[in-house]
């Protein structure tokens, strides 16, 4: 059982018992990430991410991580487009202790004028890590097509022209506007205590007294079918084919989950058996949806050798327009339902699976959505209602990106 309380600040915990393990994972997770942030704040949300690590008033970074390593835990953040998380699983009598480290960083890290220069060069790397990572760099770029000018399209990682503007006063100000008590969540599962929910209020009572919280408005985002097409030194070509899709509370997404099971996210899947299995062009081909507030996106990627591109981008298309004149059947519905509910109920095996659904349950929905409601909402899923999605969004019109070899790379 989740239960849940609101601190009298309006930090929110969701915890969960796991009685027969041994392992407690906790997360703080903040309700904000890189699409709250406006064109010359790029990048920000996960900056702070990094410098969240570098030290606090007490503990240097080296103490941070030395102090995490003498109690065998695991220390980790991450920022996504909507959300920030940092997290630590650790074994249960250590978990006060834990809780402490990960507060102690929360409220308390310097954020020194020579720990943001370093950092700013690591990042800068982070960047470059990407780009030479071609089905990295391709995916970004798509999303950059899919969704131009709008924070929804931005990387995550800013750019190189955003980072060189960061500094102490402009990153406070954007944690000072964003962290507050409403936008955070802190996530337990695993084998609790009697105390930790008491000890996690009262860290959580460091929040400074602000004004009342005015939550960030969006401009939704309209999805463009744009094409772009970057030269690189590879040796295959890249390509990432993106169509519109739904926003994560759309009572249509479990169709969406469906059709991507059918289509590229398995090996028995079309898109895996046609261009792989039957006409071997390429060795990864896959797709997946990607869901938030308010807008989405459904993306298929393959890499092949430069001069069979023309005849991966035929054969996709072709599978695309297939499945618009046929449908799906109800074999191929029976078999995704099956995948989809194996892979939910084993991806539940850890404290730390525990810990990040009921997270997301908090911060997407505002309450505890089970597995037994999420397992009967995709027994509800039909032919039909999977063929509404492929006629209401697998014949618009796509964006594409494409990384080809420069001239001579290869």
């Amino acid at each position: 059982m989740v239960t849940k309380h609101i601190c009298a600040n309006g930090v929110r915990i969701v915890a969960e018992d796991i009685p027969h393990v041994r392992s407690v994972a906790m997360g703080i997770w903040v309700n904000v990430g890189s699409r709250y942030e406006q064109p010359h704040e790029n990048g920000m949300t996960h900056f702070i991410e990094h410098m969240l690590f570098k030290g606090t008033d007490t503990r240097s970074a080296k103490d941070i991580a030395e102090q995490f390593d003498r109690i065998g835990g695991q220390l980790n953040a991450f920022t996504s487009k909507e959300n920030t998380c940092y997290y630590a699983v650790v074994l249960d009598h250590h978990a006060e202790k834990a809780i402490e480290i990960l507060t102690d960083m929360f409220f308390h890290s310097k954020f020194s004028p020579e720990d943001i220069d370093k950092e700013r060069q690591v990042i800068l790397e982070e960047i470059a890590m990407t780009e030479d990572a071609p089905d990295d760099d391709v995916d970004e770029r798509l999303w950059q097509a899919m969704f131009p000018n709008n924070a929804l399209g931005s990387p995550i990682l800013g750019t190189t022209e955003t980072l060189q503007t960061f500094n102490r006063e402009n990153l406070l100000a954007y944690m000072h506007k964003h962290y507050r008590p409403e936008q955070v969540v802190v996530s337990i599962a695993g084998h609790l205590s009697p105390t930790l929910i008491q000890t996690i209020e009262k860290l959580f009572n460091q929040f400074p007294t602000t004004t009342s919280y005015e939550p960030t408005i969006f401009t939704s985002p309209t999805f463009v079918p744009a094409k772009i097409e970057k030269k690189s030194q590879v040796e295959q070509s890249h390509l990432a084919l993106g169509y519109p899709g739904l926003s994560i509370q759309s009572p249509n997404l479990l169709s969406l989950v469906v059709l991507n099971s059918v289509l590229g996210d398995s090996m028995s899947s079309r898109l895996f058996q046609e261009v792989r299995e039957e006409k071997a062009l390429a060795y990864s081909v896959y797709s997946y949806y990607s869901a938030y507030q308010d807008a989405g996106a459904f993306v298929i990627y393959a890499g092949t050798s430069p001069h069979q591109l023309p005849l991966l981008q035929q054969t996709i298309t072709h599978s695309i327009n297939t499945k618009c004149r046929e449908g799906i059947t109800e074999k191929e519905l029976l078999f995704a339902k099956e995948q989809l509910e194996s892979n939910l109920l084993l991806g539940l095996e850890t404290a730390y699976d525990f810990m990040s659904r009921n997270a997301k349950n908090e911060l997407v929905f505002g309450y505890d959505r089970t597995i037994e409601k999420a397992l009967a909402e995709l027994k509800q899923v039909t032919v039909q209602s999977v063929n509404q999605i492929i006629n209401d969004h697998l014949k618009q019109p796509f964006a594409s990106s494409i990384i080809t070899p420069a001239k001579g790379s290869n």
